[in-house]
């Protein structure tokens, strides 16, 4: 069965704020310029805003640059920022509050709004309907057309396909969606970004990027608890137990609802570190457990951020396109926002990409991008904050806050610190490490990762290939189990990697049904085995209002 072949203008890979905020701006482009641009751009999520997940407290300049009007547009920032508190958790029990004065600059929220990302995603999708883009969603951008060195579109994955490589009789395969250019903006560790930042060495001279685990629940609470719009923050206790480092948020959202979180940077060195217990341990705290206690938890997610900054950000164009956003890693974590960056990243693209066309040029690199991207302020501000993550993870969280306390808001360092340990690096034998004894889940404030993976709505269909790709079988028990207690056990927020034993011995289990597209797995995996690549379109979760 032939594919089918489709031409545009310009293709654009996910439907998240930097591929939305590219299609949104182009087409309007090419609205002012009186002439016609044809955008399509393809989403794995069953719908636009499926598989987005973020805290999400995000700046409106960027999308006061895409849509001025935004308010009147009914764009879903409905909660202002009212309150901003950071805690130090020095134990289960006790916390020290830090002094608004003492906290970086970067970390105050004045101004901002505390949203749900997915909502803001699904808000921008129906803005580029509206421009002309034709979005579709559940098709996943399984591979990129290569001719001659240069991208020419994306192939969307073959539907019907059974987990022994057969064709069912609901067999459809994929489309070809050829461009004059294509976009990546898959989000963090996209699996045709890692692909392309590697065909064309775009990380050359860079720092080796890093990233957080981020996971996340979504709580009603009891209304007498709930204060809008104020902000929590905090780190220490329980990462700090185990030698980590990362950092909790817990955001009073609209309608009597908490988003609470914790991001555990992917540089821990304890193989026995599970992020998903450290989070729902973490929950138990006084400075936490005093807004859950009396509530019910709505919806789980979890999802990697990329946080090296402008140290680690590559290159961003190649012949026939661009990453950009958060494909690339454009997130500020010393503000711990990304959306204003990767939405301002998609903008400038779009007008780029727009006057290369007009100019009658196709398949080239824009490289023009590059010069307006370090004009922006986007570039100026990760530029800025530079030094942020690499001074904790040299320094520790202690005398890194002190560096960064001085850097951001008395004098910027006229010098830039490096990190130049991967992050799939830094684990130490098992045996060299203190084991984690994690208390069982209370089923009221803590919960057990099966139990979450259910309310965050995993669906893949059942009789599918594996979508998480072993380079060699034999390396999980073989070597992985014997220096590092297979760490894929823990460090997967949704039970997908297990090691079963039974009469024939032990073997390594990949539940990839439970699969939430954390790209953890991708990223932490020390001997760089597992490559997570898209199941069929429409798998996975389906988040409602993260």
């Amino acid at each position: 069965m032939q594919r089918d072949v489709m031409e545009y203008d310009v293709v654009i890979v996910g439907g998240g704020p930097a591929g939305l905020s590219t299609a949104c701006r182009i087409k309007q482009l090419a609205e002012e310029a009186g002439t016609e641009l044809s955008v399509c751009l393809v989403e794995k999520g069953s719908e636009v805003g499926a598989h987005i997940l973020s805290g999400a407290v995000i700046e409106d300049r960027a999308l006061a640059e895409l849509f001025p009007d935004w308010k009147e547009m009914g764009a879903p920032l409905n909660t202002p920022v009212k309150g901003d508190e950071v805690y130090f958790l020095t134990s289960n029990e006790k916390a020290v509050k830090t002094p608004h004065f003492a906290i970086p600059k970067p970390m105050h929220n004045d101004g901002n709004y505390i949203v749900s990302l997915g909502n803001v995603s699904r808000w921008l999708g129906e803005q580029a309907e509206n421009l002309g883009v034709e979005i579709y969603p559940g098709f996943s951008a399984a591979e990129y057309i290569l001719e001659d060195g240069v991208i020419k579109g994306i192939i969307t994955g073959d539907m019907g396909v059974a987990a022994d490589g057969s064709h069912k009789d609901s067999y459809m395969p994929g489309m070809e969606l050829r461009a004059k250019y294509t976009v990546f903006a898959e989000g963090c560790r996209g699996h045709l970004g890692k692909q392309l930042i590697a065909e064309y060495k775009l990380d050359e001279g860079k720092d080796p990027q890093h990233y957080g685990i981020g996971i996340k629940e979504l709580w009603d609470i009891d209304p007498a608890k709930h204060e809008e719009g104020l902000v929590l923050h905090g780190a220490g206790w329980p990462l700090s137990e185990s030698g980590s480092s990362g950092g909790f948020f817990l955001y009073h959202a609209e309608n009597n609802q908490v988003v609470v979180g914790l991001i555990t940077d992917l540089s821990y060195s304890n193989p026995h570190v599970s992020p998903f217990d450290e989070f729902q341990r973490m929950k138990h705290h006084p400075v936490i457990k005093q807004y859950l206690e009396g509530g019910k938890r709505a919806s789980y997610g979890a999802r990697a951020i990329t946080k090296g900054g402008l140290n680690c950000l590559p290159k961003m164009t190649f012949p026939g396109g661009l990453v950009v956003g958060c494909d690339a890693g454009t997130l500020n974590f010393a503000k711990i926002k990304g959306t204003h960056t990767a939405m301002k990243s998609g903008l400038v693209a779009a007008e780029e990409l727009f006057k290369a066309i007009q100019a009658g040029r196709a398949n080239d690199e824009v490289t023009e991008f590059t010069t307006a991207f370090e004009a922006s302020w986007a570039w100026k501000e990760l530029h800025r904050s530079r030094n942020f993550g690499p001074a904790m993870h040299k320094f520790g969280t202690f005398l890194g806050g002190a560096f960064n306390y001085i850097d951001q808001n008395i004098v910027a360092m006229p010098f830039t610190l490096h990190d130049t340990h991967p992050d799939h690096a830094m684990l130490k034998p098992a045996n060299e490490c203190e084991k984690i004894n994690y208390p069982k889940p209370d089923g009221v404030i803590s919960f057990a990762k099966l139990d979450s993976v259910f309310i965050g709505n995993v669906n893949h269909a059942e009789d599918q290939p594996c979508h998480l790709k072993l380079k060699d079988a034999s390396i999980p028990l073989g070597i992985n189990l014997e220096k590092w207690d297979e760490p894929a056990q823990r460090y997967c927020p949704a039970g997908v990697y297990e090691i079963v034993e039974d009469e024939n011995g032990k073997r390594f289990q990949i539940n990839s049904q439970n699969c939430v597209h954390c790209k953890t797995c991708d990223i932490k995996d020390p001997s760089q085995n597992i490559t997570w690549v898209t199941p069929e379109g429409a798998g996975g979760p389906n988040y409602p209002n993260m």
